[in-house]
């Protein structure tokens, strides 16, 4: 065999070695393993599944129709119980749950989040009573810290009015589209004209306000739908936002990159002006949503009325406004009696 044919040779044996050899692993994401007792790859790691839970929650969102929000509220209370509880929820005890209790009141939480939890903790133990045919539910026994009723700030009417023409007063920044302060005047005064919660301005779309009727159709809580009259100045300034901003379909409120506005970005507008205002408290949206309610007993409409459209469930919740408008009454009378 000649020297260049002995070469040939060699070159064919070292390709086919090279064919036939372990490939490279590809650089990429690694693939979850499936854990045992087939929880799902989107399962987090240290995390068991919970049937119970899991199925409590199909139910809250399928026949309860609950709100996103809700979801992720009694997601956290079962999953913070059962954080610091490894006992089964059938055998878990009122003993269980009073840890679990104080464990939260040391973290310094207020009562009001206290109550949260065990609220959804209750409703949940009331789901496996009537599915899973538990006998006793042991939150009941627990006994919780009671509420702190305190009554609602609220903004005078001229306060209002101050806040509400703040975005025409203020010079607007470079970067704004022109119609952005007629934008934030029209949120404002939807505010105070209808006591929207703050979810239920930012899920507005343009067809759900009904200018001819002088209403706006909304979502609450629990997916209820409502109708609320708005006021002729807060429908002629979503008007003048709408025709300067080309506003016509889909998310009634919009940003500069034209797309639907956060609920956290409606709240910054409100944020914003106010420290052009002489308003000494710190505003959010829902104390529009106050001052709207008391506003509306001060000048005599009855309670059923405001509970109707503020959206509550129940009547005790709007009874603190009354509260509030016998408080004013008080002072009214003792700055003006002679004898008070």
């Amino acid at each position: 065999m000649s020297e260049a044919s002995s070469r040939a040779e060699r070159s064919k044996v070292e390709r086919s070695r090279s064919n036939t050899s372990t490939p490279s692993p590809r650089v990429g994401k690694p693939r979850l393993a499936a854990s045992r007792g087939g929880v799902a790859a989107s399962t987090p790691l240290g995390m068991t599944r919970d049937p119970l839970a899991e199925e409590f929650l199909r139910y809250l969102s399928n026949e309860r129709n609950a709100s996103p929000r809700t979801l992720k509220a009694y997601r956290h209370a079962l999953a913070s119980f059962r954080a610091e509880n490894k006992t089964s929820w059938k055998k878990s005890t009122a003993d269980d749950f009073r840890n679990h209790l104080f464990a939260i009141m040391k973290r310094g939480c207020a009562r009001s989040y206290v109550r949260l939890q065990f609220s959804a903790l209750r409703t949940f133990y009331q789901f496996l009573a009537a599915r899973k045919r538990l006998r006793h539910n042991p939150v009941r026994d627990v006994q919780l810290p009671k509420i702190e009723k305190k009554l609602p700030l609220v903004l005078t009417r001229q306060q209002v009015d101050e806040l509400l023409t703040a975005p025409t007063r203020e010079p607007k920044s470079r970067s704004a589209p022109s119609w952005m302060p007629l934008r934030d005047v029209a949120i404002m005064e939807l505010f105070y004209s209808s006591g929207l919660r703050l979810s239920e301005l930012a899920a507005l779309d343009v067809a759900e306000v009904d200018p001819y009727t002088e209403s706006v159709r909304v979502l609450g809580k629990g997916r209820k739908e409502r109708v609320c009259p708005v006021g002729l100045p807060a429908l002629e300034a979503m008007q003048k936002y709408r025709a300067a901003a080309n506003v016509h379909t889909g998310a009634l409120f919009i940003n500069k990159a034209r797309k639907r506005m956060s609920v956290r970005s409606v709240w910054l507008v409100l944020k914003r002006y106010v420290r052009h205002t002489s308003i000494p408290i710190s505003m959010s949206p829902h104390k529009l949503r106050h001052s709207f309610a008391t506003h509306m007993l001060d000048r005599g409409a009855d309670l059923r009325s405001v509970q109707a459209l503020l959206g509550h469930a129940s009547l005790s919740t709007t009874q603190i406004y009354t509260h509030v408008t016998v408080e004013r009454l008080k002072k009214a009378y003792a700055d003006a009696h002679p004898r008070a």
